[in-house]
């Protein structure tokens, strides 16, 4: 969710202003469940309080990076899915990766996190040295920060009043779908 103002000249040149860092943004919806799973999801999702309660958003397409689905890392089980930031380019939007097996390949679409929890995703294909992410790196985030890439997520609260778990009035089988916004100390 970019956070930015746009405005046009009287010509119809676009300038845009960016107010803050983007954040995430997502969009839940279940298949259809039946009356007891529907009801489950009713009470999971009211223990986050209407967006009081923080939870972990996860990817679902990238619990593991492209080049190694399941895990089948290049050095099998001595890996962990997690080494370190090795150094920032001064554009504070490209990377390298420390502590990652020699030829790891890093994939245009994986997702990784850095620190505790700052999502990330990869731009651009690398093996060694640096490689564009987005967004940008939030200010603070220095060489040697934890980088993840096995089950990266960021930190969401639900928009309050996004829920919706209606039900089949005869069969009680219905869909939730909620929305979240990142959310960052």
């Amino acid at each position: 969710m970019y956070r930015q103002e746009q405005s046009r000249t009287a010509g119809g040149k676009t300038y845009v202003k960016d107010l803050g860092s983007p954040l995430w943004a997502a969009s839940w919806i279940s298949a259809t469940l039946n009356a007891n799973q529907l009801d489950s999801w009713r009470a999971r999702l009211k223990a986050l309080e209407n967006g009081l309660v923080e939870f972990r958003a996860i990817p679902m397409s990238r619990y593991y990076p492209i080049a190694y689905p399941n895990g089948s890392w290049p050095t099998g089980s001595a890996f962990s899915g997690s080494g370190t930031v090795g150094t920032i380019n001064a554009n504070r939007k490209a990377i390298s990766a420390a502590g990652f097996p020699v030829g790891y390949t890093h994939s245009v679409g994986d997702y990784v996190q850095i620190g505790s929890s700052d999502l990330h995703q990869i731009i651009e294909n690398a093996t060694t040295g640096q490689f564009e992410i987005r967004p940008h790196l939030w200010p603070g985030v220095a060489a040697g920060s934890v980088l993840k890439a096995f089950k990266p997520f960021c930190l969401m609260t639900i928009v309050p009043g996004s829920i919706s778990s209606a039900a089949d009035p005869i069969t009680g089988r219905g869909k939730i779908s909620f929305q979240a916004i990142e959310s960052r100390s």
